[in-house]
């Protein structure tokens, strides 16, 4: 018989596991990529998500060997999707499966590497549902140290649960986030997008 751990607690990622945003992400990432001739593959679109923007964005420059800066990047980026935040969905199953683990009183939070101004557009449609859970912990959280794949943000939403890291089951569907929420001892479901390398 295997060894299951004893899950306490459930911990989610935000964009393209929650929410459906990650196909926006990379729109937008290929819209800015264009102004300079180049192309972003499936294989680059991978390894940027699940990161901290600015993380992200360091890589796709230094990737494609883009002449700009990290900010120049975001901003550019900024200008086009925080038009489209407002109107994100969440992805199938999501919204059910939370709100079923709230009424058996399971606790619940999310770790994701958005910051604060960019969650708050990306949930402003769902404050609600977003209410069920105990812990959310953004990005740019001043007792964050290191983003994904660094396992500190899965550590922290557990310590402020004040749950054990072995009794944690987190929801991920980025590398960067498996990675992260492995590193930080716990039981992990990844939830790949239909684009990703499965390899």
């Amino acid at each position: 018989m295997p060894n299951f751990k004893k899950i306490t607690h459930v911990i989610y990622d935000l964009d393209g596991l929650l929410l459906d945003t990650e196909p926006l992400h990379a729109q937008v990432n290929q819209m800015v990529a264009n102004h300079y001739g180049k192309t972003i593959d499936p294989t680059l679109h991978c390894k940027v998500r699940g990161r901290k923007s600015h993380d992200s964005a360091q890589l796709l420059i230094q990737e494609l060997d883009l002449s700009l800066s990290v900010e120049d990047f975001l901003k550019q980026k900024d200008a086009i999707i925080y038009k489209f935040y407002p109107h994100v969905l969440p992805l199938d199953g999501a919204v059910r499966l939370t709100q079923h683990l709230a009424s058996h009183h399971v606790p619940q939070g999310v770790a994701t590497s958005s910051g604060t101004r960019p969650f708050t557009a990306k949930t402003q449609s769902h404050q609600e549902w977003f209410s069920l859970f105990q812990q959310i912990v953004r990005g740019d959280d001043p007792e964050l140290k290191k983003g994904k794949p660094a396992p500190d943000i899965f550590l922290l939403v557990a310590q402020r649960l004040g749950a054990k890291p072995e009794n944690c089951l987190v929801f991920e569907d980025a590398l960067a986030g498996v990675s992260a929420a492995k590193a930080a001892g716990m039981s992990v479901i990844a939830v790949p997008a239909s684009d990703m390398d499965q390899s």
